[in-house]
């Protein structure tokens, strides 16, 4: 429990540093196409791949995989038929027996109706899911954030010899 909880606040103060938007809502997304995706799979590693080559945070990209990954496994029964459904079109059976002769895309599992269907999912969600994530950090930073920092708690908050105290703390671990 205690881990979540740390993961969370490394999450609201990722928030609310001076990281790009961008790099946060691209980790955002392709986080919850870590999480869709099955754990011990290709995809998964593609996917770690990319986060780590790509100016992507990191720290959004596990955080949000972690989330939608619990979201995965309640969205199962939709990944099913989607999957299925997907599998049984007659014009993607020659392509999907091509792919199923080739070397590494077995591996994929593409041919399991879960993991198509989550794949499809994710890969129509990926554009929207960044543009939604962009606006509600912006909405953050703009409504919470500025407005807390801005409040009088904040203000005698900083002025207190603990939050001094946790500044000298907190700059000595981070060396």
């Amino acid at each position: 429990m205690t881990l979540i909880l740390k993961q969370f606040i490394n999450f609201i103060k990722l928030l609310n540093s001076e990281t790009g938007t961008y790099q946060i809502a691209s980790g955002l997304s392709l986080g919850m196409m870590i999480g869709f995706a099955p754990f011990f799979s290709i995809q998964t590693l593609l996917f770690f791949f990319l986060v780590f080559i790509f100016r992507i945070q990191v720290g959004a990209a596990f955080f949000s995989a972690f989330f939608f990954k619990i979201f995965a496994y309640i969205l199962d029964p939709l990944f099913n038929q989607m999957g299925q459904k997907t599998l049984e079109l007659e014009i993607l059976k020659p392509l999907f027996t091509t792919l199923a002769n080739l070397p590494l895309i077995p591996f994929t599992r593409f041919n399991n109706s879960i993991v198509m269907g989550s794949m499809m999912t994710s890969l129509v969600l990926f554009i929207p899911s960044f543009f939604i994530f962009k606006f509600l950090i912006l909405k953050y930073r703009v409504l919470v954030f500025e407005r807390f920092q801005n409040s009088k708690f904040w203000k005698v908050l900083t002025a207190s010899k603990v939050y001094f105290l946790y500044q000298k703390y907190s700059n000595l671990t981070q060396s």
